[in-house]
């Protein structure tokens, strides 16, 4: 996959971006609003297992979000099954030297796209914790909408936090 986001791309991973991954990742305040199961510290041997695993999807699921020179970043989906098999869960992030650009709010906006035209996914959805109100910002800016908050709903760094639902229905869907 290869999306152009301004003068940055999405894209697929490889494993030549092992060390710029880990780099990026490896700061607790990346690392502190997403869930537990993304290492802190995050390691090259961290990087390499999860772009491993992510090399052997069919379709791949995650990808680097990277200038010319390095991956700084990821985006990613979980597709939804069952009843929510046109629905599908968005997640994101980047280091922490290139917040404040744009540049989540611009990936998060052609990747919704790419989703909505490639899978036919009917609704995104994110859920961010209220400790991360820049991530909301996100995705407002990206049409996501916030349909609620899950009050009390997560424990992160033993500290107990709501999370914020945000959704965005397909083009032509009604929102209500």
């Amino acid at each position: 996959m290869f999306l152009k986001v301004g003068d940055y791309l999405i894209r697929d991973l490889a494993e030549g971006d092992v060390v710029s991954i880990a780099r990026h990742a490896d700061d607790p305040r990346v690392a502190g609003v997403l869930r537990d199961l993304f290492p802190t510290p995050y390691s090259e041997d961290d990087a390499k297992d999860f772009i491993g695993r992510i090399l052997k999807e069919d379709p791949r699921t995650a990808f680097a979000i990277a200038s010319t020179k390095e991956a700084f970043g990821v985006i990613g989906y979980i597709p939804g099954q069952d009843v929510y098999r046109f629905s599908a869960e968005i997640g994101y992030w980047i280091g922490e030297k290139y917040w404040g650009r744009g540049i989540m709010t611009d990936a998060v906006t052609i990747f919704s796209e790419y989703l909505f035209e490639t899978f036919k996914f009917n609704r995104l959805y994110a859920g961010i914790f209220t400790s991360n109100p820049a991530s909301g910002r996100v995705l407002e800016k990206a049409g996501f909408t916030c349909e609620g908050i899950l009050r009390a709903h997560v424990t992160k760094n033993d500290e107990l936090l709501d999370e914020h639902l945000y959704a965005r229905l397909r083009p032509g869907l009604a929102d209500g």
